[in-house]
């Protein structure tokens, strides 16, 4: 009987990860899933499967340049057991050098070694209870007048500052 017991255990909760996981695919449209594939992907540089914090540092690396250009700077031995990740390496000259509080901070938001299903869950999270993109988007023209792109930064903060949900000046 107790044999029995122990088997029912498990097999409810393996269910119960199955389900778990099976419901963050039903969060997304099919669209998105592969948008998201697409990103993973992008960060798994070393191709295993799991977003480590080399990949990590590489990500910001590669992006770097980008954020640079546009003059801002990137947001917000490590692995997993088995990974294939290489140990921190200081960046080559014109790399961008990401505090490794910031990125093992990133990697703990993910209680685990982060594969796609635990990425997917991570947005999945973020994005709940969030606005359609359209929304966000038609929220967004109303600061750009004349549709170049582009949200004058002194005028947003005020508003920030000044309108509805006031934000404080350390929150803008």
């Amino acid at each position: 009987a107790s044999r029995k017991a122990g088997t029912r255990g498990k097999v409810a909760a393996t269910k119960q990860a199955q389900r778990g996981s099976s419901n963050v695919f039903s969060m997304f449209e099919q669209a998105q899933i592969q948008e998201f594939k697409e990103a993973f992907s992008c960060i798994d540089q070393n191709r295993d499967g799991i977003i480590c914090k080399a990949d990590l540092r590489e990500t910001y690396s590669q992006l770097a340049p980008v954020a640079r250009m546009e003059g801002g700077r990137p947001g917000p031995s490590g692995g997993h057991p088995g990974s294939l990740c290489a140990p921190h390496a200081p960046p080559p000259p014109g790399k961008v050098s990401v505090p490794e509080e910031e990125l093992d901070a990133m990697l703990q938001e993910g209680k685990g070694p982060i594969n796609f299903t635990v990425f997917l869950t991570l947005f999945g999270e973020k994005l709940n209870g969030t606005d359609p993109e359209e929304a966000i988007l038609s929220a967004f023209r109303m600061f750009d007048p004349s549709g170049k792109g582009v949200v004058n930064k002194d005028e947003f903060k005020q508003l920030l500052l000044t309108q509805a949900d006031k934000f404080s000046p350390a929150e803008v």
